[in-house]
């Protein structure tokens, strides 16, 4: 078993259900506990850009557990966050698979924060959940189930 991996009924109560479902076009609604979000593409990918693409997203989670953190460490430490925001940038792979191939994360800290504050706040947010995520990926499994055609619903609910 690897380090920090769950089994059995320790895994099931420490996991988490998150839900995506065709809406049109290349759009998905995500639901996330009693949340929605819409994904999309570019118009020059299929799409309406009528939200931030899957991946848009994925750098996004990265920087918002960025600020996050930072600013748990700002209030902790008798801070205001006033001021604080992450920026974030990330290049695509030019090869196969298609992949993000590197992400830039800038934190801007509130100009209260004194300088020798600032590479504590920088390790800290440098360990946010999303971040030791992935620098210790977690396992991955895909599972493909059929759904009944139609028909054989409908027959199924007399």
């Amino acid at each position: 078993m690897k380090q920090g991996q769950l089994t059995g009924r320790a895994a099931e109560a420490n996991a988490r259900e998150i839900g995506v479902r065709f809406v049109a076009g290349e759009s998905y609604e995500v639901s996330v506990r009693e949340h929605r979000v819409l994904v999309d593409q570019p118009s020059d990918a299929g799409g309406r850009d009528a939200a931030p693409t899957p991946t848009e997203l994925f750098v996004a989670s990265l920087a918002a557990c960025v600020a996050f953190y930072a600013g748990r460490y700002l209030t902790r430490h008798g801070y205001g966050r006033d001021g604080l925001a992450v920026r974030a940038g990330f290049d695509m792979a030019s090869d196969r698979p298609a992949r993000v191939s590197g992400i830039r994360l800038t934190i801007q800290a509130p100009a209260d924060l004194p300088a020798g504050r600032r590479p504590a706040l920088l390790a800290v947010a440098s360990h946010c959940t999303v971040h030791n995520s992935l620098s210790l990926p977690p396992s991955v499994a895909i599972e493909l189930i059929e759904q009944a055609p139609e028909r054989e619903v409908r027959q199924g609910a007399r």
